[in-house]
């Protein structure tokens, strides 16, 4: 940004410096789900040395942003913090810390290393976009996120399934962690497309078939109700690329019918699981029920896991709320509701204020596949849309309005029929993708 009036500035996308690092730290957030399992089944670890060497791994990697950080600031944090939607992740960011004085967590010294863990991911992406371009980190760090997930979903295929058909590992790795993975990194996947004059579209086709064999019910909802989204509203797509994403989408589904109609028999015969979507009912009674006995600054950081009493006849053990907003009434109470409305409510605002047109569709769909997400299920710790992605997307958000001031009549259109979004909209660093 421009230190006098406070503007973005047009800036190159950076050469091999300014996007291997950003590109390592997206690959780690991505592939870090599968540390403590591999730690686990590949070192023979216990879990709870897997889970200290991912929380290690996430000092190493913002000790590694610190050394490799220029002394040179281009975007002070203090003009980072500008959007609304920023700051409110902040705040949310101190409140929890603050909440480990009265947390009722299982182990607050564990609580206290996964908050740091979680303000580490927000620092290393600070530190990435103080110095150096915002567009240029963003888009590294989204390949590198990219190609992660990518890795993820390639071992998942390989590792044996679990007992009810779903990939990942019954004690360690749900299903529904592998899914929410790959529909996240699916739309970084699409923006990167739009962006690229190259149509290498390998990776989105395996994060979609994965998250499709996954069958986590709620991601593969809540990605089916964004992209539906993203299709009706984005005008700039032609009929015939639309008719082909529906008919590709009918052919997998259709492809998995044998798998899907097995996994049915085995979801229905687990006892009430259809009525009480996959139990969560008795979750969300008893997260409700508790909340209300602290309803104006709840629980604290991480007080499920372990604290909860088990659940249903096979005793499931909840890490968390399994809705996102009852998760943040339980653990932060009223504060927590409104931290949870300021954040998506601001980012959606933003949104709104960017021009009609296909950016600001796709960004819309991105926000609604992580609200309906939310609706029967979270993250342990962070948000549905972690603190460290609330920050770039926030920052991409006020570059692209820029963009579009100063160049307004520049929306091109040429629609892939598997990214869903044009090409060549507008650069979000004030540059034309041509």
């Amino acid at each position: 940004m421009n230190s006098e009036d406070g503007t973005f500035e047009r800036v190159s996308h950076g050469g091999l410096q300014a996007g291997v690092l950003p590109a390592i730290v997206g690959f780690y957030f991505a592939f870090r789900l599968f540390i403590m399992l591999l730690s686990v089944r590949v070192l023979g670890t216990d879990p709870r040395t897997g889970t200290g060497l991912n929380i290690a791994a996430d000092f190493l990697v913002l000790l590694l942003a610190v050394f490799c950080s220029p002394a040179e600031s281009r975007y002070p944090i203090r003009q980072m913090a500008q959007p609304p939607s920023v700051r409110w992740a902040l705040f949310f960011l101190a409140f929890s810390g603050c909440s480990l004085f009265w947390s009722s967590t299982a182990s607050p010294a564990t609580a206290t290393a996964y908050w740091c863990a979680m303000a580490a991911d927000v620092a290393i992406v600070v530190l990435l976009l103080r110095a150096r371009p915002v567009a240029g980190v963003a888009e590294s760090l989204m390949k590198g996120y990219v190609c992660g997930a990518c890795l993820v979903a390639i071992i998942a295929w390989l590792m044996p399934a679990q007992s009810d058909l779903r990939l990942g590992d019954d004690e360690l790795l749900g299903a529904n962690q592998i899914g929410y993975l790959c529909g996240f990194a699916f739309f970084f996947a699409q923006y990167l497309l739009r962006r690229s004059k190259t149509r290498n579209v390998a990776p989105a086709l395996l994060l979609a078939v994965t998250l499709l064999r996954t069958l986590s019910k709620t991601t593969i909802a809540a990605f089916l109700i964004s992209q539906g989204f993203l299709l009706m509203r984005d005008k700039s797509i032609r009929r015939r690329s639309k008719l082909l994403a529906v008919l590709v989408t009918a052919a997998a589904i259709a492809g998995s019918s044998s798998l899907l109609t097995s996994y049915y028999g085995i979801y229905a015969g687990a006892g009430n699981q259809p009525e009480t979507l996959s139990g969560r009912i008795g979750i969300w009674a008893y997260m409700l029920s508790e909340a209300a006995q602290q309803p104006w600054i709840g629980h604290g950081f991480d007080s499920v896991w372990k604290v909860a009493p088990p659940f249903g006849p096979d005793q499931f053990e909840a890490a968390h709320a399994h809705n996102e907003l009852l998760q943040q009434f339980y653990a932060y109470g009223l504060i927590g509701v409104c931290m949870f409305a300021g954040i998506y409510f601001t980012l959606f605002r933003q949104m709104r204020r960017l021009a009609a047109g296909p950016l600001r569709v796709f960004l819309i769909a991105f926000l609604v596949f992580i609200l309906v997400r939310g609706t029967a299920d979270t993250e342990r710790f962070d948000l549905s849309l972690p603190l460290w992605a609330i920050v770039i997307i926030s920052l991409l958000i006020e570059q692209a309005r820029v963009a579009q001031r100063e160049a307004p009549g520049i929306l091109a259109v040429h629609p892939s029929p598997l990214a869903m979004i044009p090409r060549n909209l507008p650069a979000v660093d004030g540059g034309s993708t041509q």
